[in-house]
């Protein structure tokens, strides 16, 4: 690989886009869910739907635009072009989500709302899991990716920060419509800015391929065997994030209702949880960087999934906060070391479609099962109580039980992934 030095310039680039990205992804996985629910109509299955069809979106997206961009070189470059015109029209499309809300009757209502974090989806993924992702890959090195993950995992956990910071309580003080108009203009004005900046590394020039031929060789026998690694860890992560799914669409709800929080209060709870929580994020890149993935990567999930499972039991606060902070620490963790490990081991020449199959593992192989357990979860065992004059259906703590054991097993499969090799 040809090394690039990770200037200045390109490390603000990846601070914007990333940030930028991660505040709409916030959003998108959590107050397009409290919106549909308490807004349009309160059922959980539909959450299912909305999260389902839009991480389809999001696989087919990140697939077809990452080949894309792995075979066409402009003389703009790989990524940035798509950079460029994703994050504007990202911006855009949030803020027009809490429009479906007009709509009667409310199925037509919820239904609408799921097209439309389609829409907004197809952006995002074009502009940040198929080309952001494989930029952070073209400008790191195998010495300084742990790092730099670590940095990304940071912002990440920083753009749920400021959002649970302040989300909750600005919705109750001013609305859902002004909290999309803000979110929607902030992805707007820093992915833009951060797709200015972005300096691309040199390509190197050869004949470029079709893009379904690209595809199609990436799922031949021959390939996978080629990259088994890579597959097994896309794979073991799946699992992880299945689990994570089977909870993570409805967290803010059970606060909300079988806690029964004020939303601003159930924000400002995850808020402090992930404030501490983050803090042992840059240092997990070190650790990472110098004991190595697997070991930080295993370690992390059995503590993590250990916090998840009490977490459920918890019924005040401080128990609640506690736990929180418990595990939200230990599978970043996790995350870090699993994220270097699978940049470690990506294809060089294949890269931005590897960011796809990425998607397809965590995002298709997640979120498309994984809400649905939870849904049924909630039909089986969660309470039903009224709101805004309608039955709706609480959901209940067997969820983070049900998450944390299937996310264990992912654990046979990491034992069978080669520890990343080493250069000096």
């Amino acid at each position: 690989m040809t090394e690039f030095k990770l200037s200045k310039r390109v490390l603000a680039s990846i601070i914007l886009l990333c940030f930028a990205g991660q505040i709409a992804w916030t959003v998108e996985n959590q107050y397009f869910n409290v919106f549909l629910y308490n807004v349009i109509i309160p059922d959980p299955v539909y959450i299912s739907y909305l999260v389902a069809l839009s991480a389809a979106t999001a696989t087919v997206t990140s697939i077809l635009v990452g080949a894309y961009s792995d075979a066409r070189t402009t003389r703009w470059g790989k990524r940035k072009p798509f950079l460029l015109l994703g994050y504007p029209v990202w911006g855009v499309v949030t803020a027009l989500f809490p429009f479906s809300a007009f709509l009667r009757p409310a199925v037509v209502a919820a239904w609408f709302a799921i097209l439309w974090d389609c829409v907004m989806t197809f952006f995002g993924s074009t502009a940040y899991d198929a080309n952001f992702n494989a930029y952070v890959v073209d400008v790191t090195t195998l010495e300084n990716r742990g790092r730099v993950m670590g940095i990304v995992s940071l912002l990440g956990g920083a753009a749920l920060l400021l959002i649970y910071s302040f989300a909750g309580l600005f919705i109750e003080q001013y609305g859902y419509f002004s909290f999309f108009y803000l979110v929607g203009g902030a992805v707007s004005v820093l992915g833009t800015i951060g797709a200015l900046l972005a300096v691309e590394p040199p390509h190197p020039t050869g004949e470029s391929s079709r893009v379904l031929t690209r595809i199609k060789e990436s799922f031949s026998r021959e390939f996978i065997g080629k990259n088994r690694d890579v597959f097994t860890l896309l794979l073991a992560s799946g699992i992880q994030g299945m689990g994570s799914q089977v909870y993570f669409p409805y967290i803010l709800l059970y606060l909300q209702h079988y806690l029964e929080l004020p939303l601003g209060l159930a924000s400002v709870l995850i808020f402090i949880a992930l404030l501490i929580g983050m803090i042992v994020v840059i240092p997990s890149g070190i650790v990472v960087d110098r004991i190595g993935r697997k070991k930080v990567a295993i370690a992390s999930l059995f503590l993590g999934c250990a916090a998840l499972y009490t977490f459920s039991l918890a019924k005040s606060i401080p128990e609640t906060l506690a736990l929180g902070i418990a595990w939200v620490s230990f599978l970043n963790s996790s995350g870090v070391a699993m994220g270097a490990w699978l940049r470690d081991l990506f294809p060089e020449e294949k890269r931005g479609e590897f960011s796809g199959y990425n998607i397809l593992f965590n995002v298709a192989f997640t979120m498309i099962p994984g809400p649905f357990i939870g849904s049924w979860l909630i039909q089986l065992y969660g309470e039903r109580r009224n709101i805004n004059g309608e039955v709706a259906l609480i959901p209940a703590p067997v969820i983070f039980q049900a998450g944390s054991i299937i996310m264990l097993l992912s654990v046979p499969l990491l034992l069978k992934v080669r520890e990343t090799l080493r250069r000096s």
